[in-house]
């Protein structure tokens, strides 16, 4: 979602929907009048309520614009991480998800599984007696579970960092507008760059949204210009830089 708003609401909306265990990748953009928002709500209801009641009632709330993920290119689990080399081999391939199964599409979670995500979400390190009490089952059966949530890609490991500690201290949001014919190859160069953490085609009159780091506003231009201007079927290219970052996978609020 793209949230336009007047500058003295744009904290506070960030925080609002940072709080939703459904929103992830919150930051406020565009000088203070824009917030950016990944939602992945569980319901229909969920969703609806958001976009069509809530963030339309708000007088401080300019715009919302709300784009469909269609198709990944680049992200996920580790990210822009393992094009860095700050992991070992072993340990990227710890935290690699298990290649998920044929046939995995709309699992039916129960309450113990509702249980276990709800305790992951908030400590992603939650001790086996944590997650035993939470459900109420026996040490193999939440290892089994655990196992089946992780092989059905429901459940998968990632990783929240800060991007200044890799001397990025330039966060872009590009939205390209991508012939159609060229959409699977841009997106596919777009995913061996090593300034793009995330890539993938979306609805709206961009279909391509990408999250890139930079070490200077002068990198960026020159990734701009150099390799974005290289690839043919990239009609458009909207830069955002993120000022703040207010929520990646989790939320810490300041004190």
């Amino acid at each position: 979602m793209r949230l336009g708003c007047t500058p003295d609401t744009a904290e506070q909306l960030a925080s609002a929907l940072a709080r939703r265990p459904d929103t992830a990748h919150i930051s406020v953009t565009s000088g203070g009048t824009e917030v950016m928002c990944a939602m992945k709500p569980r319901t229909r209801q969920a969703r609806d309520e958001l976009l069509l009641d809530r963030l339309q009632r708000s007088p401080r709330v300019t715009s919302v614009s709300a784009h469909c993920l269609l198709h990944r290119f680049y992200g996920g689990p580790l990210g822009w991480l393992s094009k860095i080399n700050a992991l070992s081999p072993g340990e990227r391939a710890a935290l690699t998800p298990p290649p998920v199964g044929p046939g995995t599409d709309g699992v039916v979670l129960d309450a113990a599984d509702e249980a276990l995500l709800a305790v992951l979400a908030r400590d992603g390190r939650a001790p086996l007696t944590e997650l035993q009490a939470s459900t109420g089952l026996s040490e193999s059966a939440v290892r089994r579970r655990l196992d089946r949530l992780r092989s059905t890609g429901v459940l998968y490991l990632t990783v929240q960092f800060d991007n200044e500690h890799f001397g990025n201290d330039v966060v872009a949001m590009l939205w390209l507008t991508v012939a159609p014919a060229a959409l699977a190859e841009v997106g596919r160069a777009l995913a061996s760059h090593g300034e793009v953490s995330f890539a993938a085609a979306t609805t709206g009159r961009a279909n391509i949204v990408a999250a890139t780091l930079h070490p200077s506003t002068g990198d960026l231009y020159t990734y701009l210009s150099d390799t974005i201007g290289a690839l043919e079927g990239v009609r458009s290219a909207e830069t955002t830089l993120t000022l703040r970052q207010v929520k990646q996978l989790a939320y810490e609020p300041a004190r």
